[in-house]
């Protein structure tokens, strides 16, 4: 569960988001989308814990993220927008490193390399690895703890339009089992019908909620949006 109430957060004299009331909800995947620079990923940042509100609350679960940050950021995963790792390790070293950060075993280590696909890049370097590759690399890293909140900002950008599938199913997959997902993205076209709720946010607040199977006729530009970037 995600919770935020009367989150505000300016940059000088410009706010970004303007006391944002939000709720996502255990077993859905909850679509945050907006123009560009409307505050999606601020939220997230937010949301996160990488960066202060001004004013307002964000609950992860039942643990305030300012009086209980360790046990609020427990229970949450994020994946940001174009996730960077050292370019001169491996992909396995990477999964080694998160797992032992967030206590993960070496047979979750496995389970996620199966799940995205990464055996056959184990002993690659990062910096090696095509943009599809490491944006699939990046989601393993979300996977690893199995965390009951994930977060995802923009997750599909460098994915081919068959991984952009496989992670919509994966997330659903997720949902079923009881996590919460909030996912925020512009790409509507491609996440027409693969959601439970979707929340328009404008001027800095969650302004209205479409039906996730007509977000197309709300935002008819999206039917133009490019089908990948950097895939591979």
């Amino acid at each position: 569960m995600i919770t935020i109430a009367g989150l505000t957060k300016s940059f000088g004299p410009h706010r970004v988001l303007d006391s944002l009331d939000l709720v996502a909800r255990p077993g859905e995947v909850t679509l945050l989308v907006g123009a560009n620079g409307c505050g999606k990923t601020t939220t997230l940042r937010q949301l996160c814990g990488l960066s202060t509100p001004d004013a307002g609350r964000v609950v992860i679960g039942t643990c305030d993220l300012a009086s209980s940050r360790a046990a609020a950021l427990a229970q949450l995963s994020f994946l940001p927008q174009a996730p960077r790792f050292h370019a001169r390790l491996t992909a396995g070293e990477i999964l080694t490193f998160y797992a032992r950060l967030r206590g993960s075993s070496a047979a979750r280590i496995g389970a996620v390399e199966a799940q995205w696909d990464l055996a056959a890049v184990r002993s690659q370097s990062t910096g090696r690895l095509s943009g599809g590759t490491r944006q699939r690399l990046g989601l393993a890293v979300l996977s690893l703890p199995n965390a009951p909140v994930l977060v995802l900002d923009e997750p599909g950008l460098s994915l081919d339009p068959d991984w952009r599938r496989r992670l919509q199913a994966e997330l659903r997959a997720s949902a079923r089992r009881g996590a919460t997902v909030l996912v925020a993205t512009h790409l509507l076209g491609e996440w027409n019908g693969h959601a439970d709720r979707c929340l328009v946010l404008e001027r800095g607040r969650v302004e209205r909620e479409l039906p996730p199977t007509r977000l197309l006729e709300a935002f008819p530009f999206a039917r133009f949006e490019p089908a990948y970037a950097q895939a591979g």
